[in-house]
């Protein structure tokens, strides 16, 4: 008798153990909480890029100094800015904030005048693109390259207010010839800052130490550095900064966050 209550309660024990192990084992792992498909997923990707679409921003930094009245062949440097840009802005599409900034499209009889010649010709705005060419039009070049000083009222005035990602396109045919270097600038920047981007144009750029701190300035942005010494160069290196496939209108590549 006393050795089948003993089978009882044993049996009872070992049903027990299996519940109880459970117990102390699910206790003891950490919860994994595992992403599960549903339809609305979708919705929520697509609204994110729509976002991104939104805070998009370029904001093109052209040089307006005396050299770009050089020629190339036969036609002078800014005229084929012009140009190139005529062909690149109408293809960017509305719900991308764009705007312009010159420099060097004033001369004046100081070192102060000549190197703070540099303004939001038009200021960041959707559906811009006829706005920027008929400012570029009306532009003349002129004066000195303030390249440091166009890039800190860029980073400290004209996007104020913006969020997302923050895309500056320089076209300049020469170097810093007022302030620090731009390099030396974005570096310190880039301490503080990871929202901008800085692609560079070096456009009919021969000069070794003008190339190096350009091309310094973007990649400590993580931005392109694009060598131009023809109009042909200069379209494609703008469309490639852009992102925007030459042969289809509105298709445009978004920096990712």
């Amino acid at each position: 008798m006393q050795i089948m209550k003993n089978k009882i309660i044993l049996s009872s024990f070992l049903v027990l153990i299996p519940g109880l192990f459970f117990t102390l084992k699910s206790d003891s792992e950490p919860n994994f909480n595992y992403s599960i498909y549903q339809p609305n997923n979708i919705t929520q990707v697509s609204k994110s890029i729509e976002d991104s679409k939104k805070d998009s921003q370029i904001l093109f930094i052209v040089d307006f100094s005396n050299s770009m009245n050089d020629s190339i062949g036969n036609k002078s440097k800014v005229e084929m800015a012009r140009s190139t840009l005529a062909e690149l802005l109408p293809k960017i599409p509305p719900n991308v904030k764009t705007g312009l900034r010159v420099y060097g499209h004033k001369s004046g009889f100081t070192y102060l005048q000549g190197c703070q010649a540099s303004t939001l010709s038009v200021p960041l705005a959707y559906d811009n693109s006829r706005a920027i060419l008929g400012s570029l039009f009306a532009t003349n070049a002129t004066g000195w390259t303030p390249i440091t000083y166009s890039l800190k009222q860029a980073v400290n005035k004209d996007f104020v207010g913006t969020t997302g990602k923050k895309h500056i396109i320089l076209l300049t045919d020469g170097g810093e010839n007022c302030d620090e270097s731009p390099c030396t600038y974005v570096i310190d920047l880039m301490k503080t800052r990871d929202d901008i981007r800085i692609d560079v144009i070096a456009f009919d750029i021969h000069d070794m130490e003008a190339n190096n701190q350009l091309r310094c300035t973007a990649l400590m942005t993580s931005g392109k550095f694009l060598s131009a010494n023809s109009e042909h160069d200069l379209s494609r290196s703008l469309f490639e900064s852009v992102g925007i496939n030459k042969d289809v209108k509105g298709s445009i590549k978004i920096p990712q966050e």
